[in-house]
């Protein structure tokens, strides 16, 4: 059987898959913030072009640090896992989920959401570094997304960030002004996390490894996604 395995942010740098026994056909998740859509230009493409050659899918949450794979041309929207997802023909390891779609992963019923706010956004304009103006979702797609979620049963929830009830503010960056960061995301997340019932929440973007109640951050761990009702959901690799 393939494995499956799943990681926090990336941020182009994929050294970790050398600390895992991974063969062709095994999947890495990646949750948010992957790197491959970044700078939009040849760099991009010398990424994906090694990532799509080691053999194994790269799927890939949403982030905030990246373009949506829906904005470039060269992705087409696709079936996969029950749900709709976005590949490059040329690169067809490489899947990012659908903001807010339903996936069937070896049999694990999974909502995936991504985005979140950069809270160096101002930073980013002056230096003219890599913001995305659509990193967050609208409010008609959270919208969408709460009406379509609500009532429903999951095994297993993966966003970018993470409900504001949890967030990790030892984790927040000295220097910030907390009170202009936009929290519409995380605020969204809260309605979500009330509105249906789930046995795993997996996120990362905050750079830190701590699980609260059923929710699991992760940055640069890498884990077994294998599904059980007794909550024995991975083991560390």
């Amino acid at each position: 059987m393939d494995m499956i395995y799943i990681t926090g942010d990336t941020h182009r740098d994929f050294s970790r898959l050398n600390n895992i026994p991974y063969k062709n056909g095994d999947m890495l998740i990646v949750l948010g913030d992957a790197g491959i859509n970044f700078l939009l230009n040849d760099e991009d493409r010398k990424v994906k072009d090694l990532l799509n050659s080691l053999g194994i899918k790269i799927f890939c949450i949403r982030g905030n640090h990246e373009e949506r794979p829906e904005n470039i041309s060269s992705y087409m929207e696709v079936e996969m896992f029950d749900g709709k997802v976005f590949m490059e023909s040329e690169y067809p390891n490489l899947i990012f989920a659908k903001d807010g779609e339903t996936y069937n992963i070896n049999g694990i019923k999974v909502l995936v959401i991504g985005g979140a706010y950069s809270v160096d956004k101002e930073w980013r304009l002056i230096n003219n570094y890599g913001w995305f103006k659509d990193e967050q979702l609208s409010q008609e797609e959270m919208d969408t997304i709460l009406n379509k979620v609500k009532g429903e049963k999951y095994d297993v929830v993966m966003t970018h960030t993470c409900p504001y009830k949890y967030e990790p503010r030892e984790m927040f960056l000295s220097g910030i002004d907390e009170s202009r960061v936009d929290k519409s995301m995380e605020h969204f997340l809260d309605k979500v996390e009330e509105s249906i019932e789930y046995d795993k929440w997996y996120c990362g973007h905050y750079h830190t490894e701590k699980q609260i109640d059923k929710l699991e951050f992760m940055f640069e761990s890498v884990k077994e996604f294998k599904f059980d009702k007794d909550m024995e959901l991975k083991k560390d690799i």
